[in-house]
């Protein structure tokens, strides 16, 4: 079963049980997976499905943030409680030692040398890593490796 397809019986699922919160945010992630496919043209891959639940996982996060410090507890309630059932859809997340492994591995096969190699190395632990770890953690690792630091 695709992840598409997974998310679709759960919207069906939370329609049968009438869990209206979940069912909200399944439609909300049900049309941002329509709408690349529309703006794009595309069939969605489960990649590329993952890739829409990480840019929503983001705004969630930033909305926490924001609402926060605004002091404004019930949407931080609202908006935590859609990150926890969007990041349900994501792979199991990879520990510290096997992304620092996976880093490693990277900078040797693209024989980066310094910053300036930077973006060689993001882009094929992108495609290893999406989903499973958090990409702005990596770059700091990549960066740190790549600069010495």
């Amino acid at each position: 079963m695709t992840l598409k397809e997974r998310i679709n019986e759960d919207v069906k699922a939370a329609m049968r049980a009438r869990e209206s919160r979940r069912l909200g945010t399944l439609r909300l992630l049900t049309a941002a997976i329509k709408q690349k496919e529309v703006d794009e043209r595309i069939v969605l891959d489960d990649a590329a499905v993952l890739a829409v639940i990480e840019r929503m996982l983001k705004q969630r996060r930033d909305s926490i943030a924001q609402f926060a410090a605004a002091g404004r507890n019930d949407l931080v309630d609202a908006e935590q409680f859609e990150a926890e059932l969007l990041a349900t859809y994501r792979p199991a997340g990879l520990s510290g030692e096997e992304i620092g492994a996976a880093v490693a591995r990277a900078i040797t096969s693209s024989g980066a040398s310094g910053p300036a190699d930077m973006g060689k190395v993001m882009a094929s632990l992108r495609t290893d890593l999406a989903g499973r770890a958090d990409m702005s953690e990596v770059a700091r690792l990549v960066k740190i490796r790549l600069t010495g630091a």
